[in-house]
Order: structure tokens, then sequence, then C-alpha cells
């Protein structure tokens, strides 16, 4: 019997996401069985500061890239959101999985919706493009960092340090979380523009293994790795890091495609919004070509301002 390896995080969603992708290639290669190298990702040992602050990319994919790389398991699967544009040599992310609901969700334990939250009330979230599509919205209200796995952000809105926090939709409904939250307010994507790579599954291999490859491809999703494409393609020409303050997201509509992008500073100001469609037959530069025009009325120094302003309350001091 063939044996392949699935290198993933240790969190409740990525455990999840990985015994998902286990069974679907068990069920297709019967003869294969698969194992799980769990690791723990430098992403899910640094709790104690915003990711955006701890420098670097790949907060939760480095390890498991590094376990590959050194033979130690011949795929990894990671949440698409998470994976930077650069891959390492050696490996290659070659199929994405179908893209499910990308909705964030607002959650609260005392509040029916986000418009009944009152002045000042208190939500929780760990990303940049979240905080700054909501204070755009809603600047009366108090955006706090919120780190820590899906459980343990819940634990903290329980027990009062929020009065709202939003998270990824696709992730509670995975770990059949939304039951226990009093109130949830699925929030549409026109009002909150989901991510690169929002609840779809990236799955990177080593880019010398042709049987890896072969059984990767069977979890692809063609129309989703083409949208997901699109996006990454924008967010590697306009310099963007996996925790900067971009929204963006591709959708096929017929024979046509949509893309749609956001960026700003984190409190809601200096907001540039723009769409760009092109024919599938003739989409190949979309990302690219939107990100230059971003670049071209000033992007990358929105960008680089909106860095040096992120969780100005909660960044050290520097000399």
């Amino acid at each position: 019997m063939e044996k392949l390896v699935i290198a993933t995080r240790v969190s409740d969603l990525a455990l999840w996401q990985a015994y998902h992708v286990k069974a679907r290639i068990e069920k297709s290669f019967p003869q294969i069985e698969v194992e799980l190298n769990k690791i723990v990702s430098n992403g899910d040992k640094v709790l104690d500061k915003p990711l955006a602050l701890i420098g670097g990319k790949g907060h939760f994919t480095k390890e498991l890239e590094d376990a590959m790389l050194a033979g130690d398991a011949d795929m990894a699967v990671h949440s698409l959101k998470d994976v930077p544009t650069y891959i390492p040599d050696g490996l290659e992310l070659c199929a994405i999985t179908q893209r499910q609901d990308q909705s964030d969700v607002f959650l609260s334990h005392k509040y029916k919706k986000l418009k009944d939250l009152p002045k000042g009330a208190v939500v929780g979230t760990t990303s940049l493009r979240r905080r700054m599509q909501l204070l755009k919205k809603r600047p009366d209200l108090i955006v706090k960092d919120l780190r820590g796995n899906v459980n343990t952000r819940l634990r903290k809105l329980a027990e009062g340090q929020y009065d709202a926090i939003i998270l990824a939709w696709i992730g509670l409904k995975r770990l059949d979380l939304l039951k226990d939250i009093p109130y949830t307010q699925k929030l549409k994507l026109k009002n909150m523009i989901p991510p690169m790579g929002q609840a779809a599954l990236g799955i990177e291999i080593v880019a010398s293994n042709d049987r890896v490859r072969e059984i990767a491809m069977s979890l692809n999703d063609e129309n989703t790795f083409l949208c997901t494409k699109i996006e990454r393609d924008f967010i590697s020409q306009i310099g963007a890091g996996c925790s900067a303050p971009v929204a963006c997201n591709a959708t096929i509509d017929d024979s046509v495609i949509n893309l749609e992008a956001m960026i700003g500073y984190p409190d809601g100001t200096n907001i540039v919004w723009k769409t760009a469609t092109a024919l599938i037959s003739n989409c190949d530069s979309l990302g690219t070509q939107l990100a230059r025009d971003f670049i071209d009325e000033g992007a990358m120094q929105l960008l680089e301002k909106a860095e040096t302003i992120a969780f100005k309350d909660t960044r050290p001091d520097r000399i």
C-alpha cells in the first residue's frame, strides 16, 4: 500500500481541513494510506501580539513547508488565505479546493446585529482588513485585537471581554460552533469584502513528486483555482502581506470574471475601492492590471503608511 504524509497545523480547524482532505484522497485512491504530520506553526505559538507586528510572512505555513523540504511530508493543507504569494523553491501550490461561503460573521452575547452595537462598543478582530471595513462604516466603535484559536476567541467573547467579535463564517460552520453563540449575523460580501483565498484550501506539494501532484489535482476546482489565482496575482503585484488592510475577491458570472478590491488605513480612512472585469478567455492579467491601477493612485505609499499606524495602541515604542 502506498503512503502519503500530509503536513498540517494542530489547531482544531486545521485538523478538520486535513482530515477532510485525507478522507477525500482515501476515497479516490483506496490503495493509498494517508498519515498526518501535525506541526505547531509560529503563528500558533506567538499569541501575545498581533500578527501584523511579528514581521515576516508565512506565519502559518513556514514550518509545514520546512517539513516537506526535509522529506517529512509529501503535501500540506493550508487555509489559502494564510498562504503567501511566494512559494519556496522545490514546492508548488498546485491545487485549490472548491471555495465555500466566504462571508465573515458578527458574533455577540449581547446584541443581535452589527447595527445594534452602541457607540463605544468593543469589537474584537485579528484582521486589519476587517478593522478597516468595520471602522469605515462605524467609526464610533472601539476595535481591539483578538488572538488565539477559534475556541479561545469564543471564550473571550463569552467572558465579556468584547461586546462582539467578527470571524470567518466557514470555520465556525466546519467546527459546528455557531449553535453555541446567542446572536450571529452573516455579513454580506458587499459590506465586508473577504481576503484573498478565504474559504478555500490550498494544497501544496513537493514539486518533484509527480504522483503526489496527480493525487492533489483530484482535489482541484478549476473555477476556484482561477479566481484565487487572480486574487493572488493582485496581492503579489501590490506587495501586500497576509496581514495588510487589503480586501480582494474574484467571482465568475457566466463567461466573465469580476474582481473587487479595497485598501485603506486600518482606522477606516483613506479607502480606495476599485473593480475590474474580463472575459474568462482573456483574464490572465486581470489581477496584476487592477493592482497597477491601485499603484498608479499611490497604493504603495498608502499601504506603507497603513503599516505604521496599525495597532498603534499596542505597538511598542521604537528607539
